[in-house]
């Protein structure tokens, strides 16, 4: 859509209150002009909108929809209906002034001083007023802040967490609970680059982690259930493991990669949709399942979905030997050490709710063995953990070992993973790069969840002034709205990656929790 409003310049945009609608004002020499965009949430709400209300015009304004359906891959056709524009036989474009067909476009003129409104719809409605826009906007901020209430947070980074949890529920599908890992795909890694990559799906080791956020934070245990219900309706979704490792908001497995025609954002190339690592073997995205389950099992009486998690934790134990893709999707195989480490945390976690002995002692024995696994072959020479067994590379992901409680943050072996990655693997000590395989990873952007994930090891090694340096150069990468991308680089101080990221959000808010904690261990105010 393109707003055309002589001589305006943007002059600020927001939230409003708790919720998702935003409000963005644009600034005229004859006064400012308001654009609220939200899609309506709650009890008597219609689903399937998009509404944007315009304030009063402070001179006359042309909007002009640009339909490309398919991704600009299909032919334009418009057709008018009456009191709709209808895109290609499907959306519903209605407005509150008469919309004029132009070839491929669709234009709206709102003359000096007057309101306006427009709204897409999935299918035909019965033509809306101005006031039906404004009950629907209003039944949404109320629903979007019955949905805060639940929360239960104050203390350090107040704010940053609400928007935080405001950024996963904007990314969680309300029909069926689950978060996709972000809005778009193949914005790049690398301005330039091939590293482009198709995130609108439900991941497993995402999942997990936003799980744990929503009930560490607490009040959210009926968001963080919900989500544990949609990752394990998925079972089925592969042939060869008992979940894929991402599935669509349908449940069903992502389509293949394909590449379109056009470059993308900074020149990019290739855009793709659709993504390959689909049907990968990533062992530490079912350990992720288990510990979220772990999680909400402590909180509640039942087991939900004890089935599919004991299917789990017995496809761990068969196989964590085997090589997998890893945290990072890798293309080459390895025995990655994450993969391994969340594994025997995973199945340690799980056993104790097992009330089957035989079951829980096979699973402990797995995570011994497990254990003698990593003690023996996954160590650099200098004694840090290996990115995979047989590495003298490390990862960032080590991070999380002492947050998945598999060892202390003081070990010799921690100790040792946290130089290497200062010496090779930091800016600054501040911001962090994941290793990759195959390709300098290096070239692109700081990994922002995993520079979390470091702030939040130096909370367990009892250093929360340097957390909080990690945590505060890692904000200085949110936009203005509170929303992170996936990485940052600091050579350019530009958001690189796809956008907003749940995985960063999850991430942001678990060491915030921990921060919070440990503060008020050392008796200092929060």
């Amino acid at each position: 859509m393109r707003l055309e409003l002589p001589g305006a310049q943007p002059a600020a945009r927001r939230y409003l209150g708790e919720s998702g609608a935003l409000e963005t004002q644009l600034r005229t020499s004859d006064g400012d002009w308001l654009v609220t965009d939200f899609m309506p949430a709650g009890p008597g709400a219609p689903a399937g909108l998009i509404c944007r209300l315009f304030s009063a015009a402070p001179r006359r304004v042309r909007v002009t929809v640009c339909p490309r359906p398919n991704y600009a891959r299909d032919a334009v056709r418009l057709a008018d209906a009456g009191r709709a524009i209808v895109v290609n036989d499907r959306q519903h474009l209605y407005a509150s002034h008469s919309l004029i067909i132009d070839q491929d476009e669709i234009h709206l003129t709102l003359p000096e001083g007057e309101q306006g409104w427009m709204v897409l719809a999935d299918s035909p409605l019965l033509p809306p007023a101005r006031t039906d826009l404004e009950r629907w906007l209003d039944i949404t901020l109320r629903h979007w802040h019955g949905m805060f209430t639940r929360v239960t947070y104050s203390g350090p980074y107040e704010s940053d967490v609400a928007a935080s949890l405001r950024a996963l529920r904007l990314l969680c599908h309300e029909e069926s609970g689950g978060f996709v890992a972000a809005a778009t795909t193949s914005l790049p890694e690398v301005p330039g680059g091939i590293g482009n990559w198709d995130y609108r799906y439900v991941w497993l080791r995402d999942a997990g982690m936003i799980i744990s956020a929503l009930v560490r934070l607490g009040g959210n245990l009926i968001e963080g259930e919900r989500l544990l219900d949609f990752i394990c309706s998925a079972r089925g979704s592969s042939s060869k493991y008992p979940l894929a490792p991402f599935t669509t908001l349908d449940h069903d497995t992502a389509p293949q990669e394909q590449a379109l025609d056009f470059t993308g954002y900074l020149n990019s190339r290739p855009v793709r949709i659709g993504n390959d690592a689909r049907d990968q073997l990533q062992l530490g995205a079912f350990g992720n399942v288990l510990l979220a389950a772990k999680l909400i099992y402590q909180r509640s009486p039942d087991r939900p979905h004890w089935e599919t998690v004991a299917a789990i934790a017995d496809y761990l134990t068969a196989h964590w030997r085997e090589p997998d893709h890893g945290m990072w999707e890798e293309k080459v195989k390895h025995q990655y050490t994450a993969s391994r480490v969340i594994a025997a945390c995973a199945l340690d976690s799980i056993a104790e709710f097992s009330i089957d002995k035989v079951q829980a002692a096979r699973w402990r024995a797995a995570v011994s063995d497990i254990r003698n696994f990593v003690s023996t072959h996954c160590l650099t020479s200098t004694g840090a953990y290996a990115v995979f067994a047989g590495s003298e590379d490390v990862d960032v992901s080590a991070a999380l070992f002492p947050v998945w409680a598999y060892t202390n943050a003081g070990t010799a072996a921690m100790r040792a993973t946290i130089e290497a990655l200062d010496r090779d693997y930091s800016w600054k000590g501040l911001l962090y790069w994941r290793h990759l395989e195959g390709t300098d990873s290096r070239t692109e952007g700081a990994f922002l969840a995993s520079t979390l994930w470091v702030a939040q090891y130096w909370i367990m090694r009892g250093d929360t002034e340097r957390a909080q340096r990690i945590l505060d150069a890692a904000l200085a990468y949110a936009n203005d709205l509170g929303l992170f991308a996936e990485e940052a680089d600091p050579r350019s101080g530009r958001m690189l990656g796809n956008f907003p990221q749940t995985f960063v959000h999850a991430a942001f808010i678990g060491v915030v929790i921990d921060l919070k904690a440990a503060l008020q261990q050392q008796g200092t105010p929060t």
